[in-house]
C-alpha cells in the first residue's frame, strides 16, 4: 500500500469501520450436469459473482472449482439457484485417506481415485508418550524384558 493510498484511504473514508477483505480461496462443488447447456449456465451464473477470479468446469467429474474473494455458503446458494442440485465437493484422494475401504468411504459415484472424506478413514490419533513409552530405544522402559 504506498503513500498516496494510505493518504487518500485516511481522508475519503466514509465509514469509521474498516471492511474485512475476505480471504482467498477455492470452493470445490459437486453438481450434476448433463449437458453444455447446463455447464454454460453454472458457469455463467457462478463467474457473475463479485471477488469470483477463475471458474473451472469439469462436467465428466461434476465438478464445479471456483477461485475468489468469496464465501463457500453463498457460491453453493448460486449454483443451487440455477435448479441444480449441488453440494460441497464430497470426496479426496485415495492416496491420503489411511483406511479407504471404511463403512461408508468407498462409493461408486466417486471420480477415479477418490474416496468419500468420512471420520471413519482417517487414522485414530496416538498418544505419542505411550509409543515411545515401551521403545527398544528407552533402556528403562520394560523391567521384564
Amino acid at each position: 500500500m504506498g503513500i498516496l493510498d494510505y493518504i487518500s484511504e485516511q481522508l475519503f473514508s466514509v465509514s469509521p469501520r474498516k471492511k474485512k477483505r475476505k480471504a482467498m480461496q477455492t470452493v470445490e462443488i459437486k453438481v450434476k450436469m448433463d449437458c453444455d447447456g447446463c455447464e454454460r449456465r453454472v458457469r455463467n451464473v457462478v463467474s457473475r459473482m463479485k471477488g469470483v477470479k477463475q471458474v473451472e468446469v469439469n462436467r465428466k467429474q461434476s465438478k464445479v472449482t471456483v477461485t475468489g474473494y468469496v464465501e463457500p455458503n453463498k457460491v453453493l446458494n448460486r449454483v443451487k439457484s440455477t435448479g441444480k442440485r449441488a453440494e460441497f465437493w464430497p470426496y479426496v484422494p485415495y492416496n491420503l485417506v489411511a483406511y479407504p475401504y471404511a463403512p461408508g468411504a468407498y462409493d461408486k459415484k466417486a471420480p477415479a481415485g477418490n474416496v468419500r472424506n468420512v471420520v471413519q478413514a482417517l487414522p485414530a490419533p496416538t498418544d505419542e508418550k505411550y509409543m515411545s513409552l515401551f521403545s527398544d530405544e528407552n533402556p528403562n522402559s520394560c523391567s521384564i524384558m
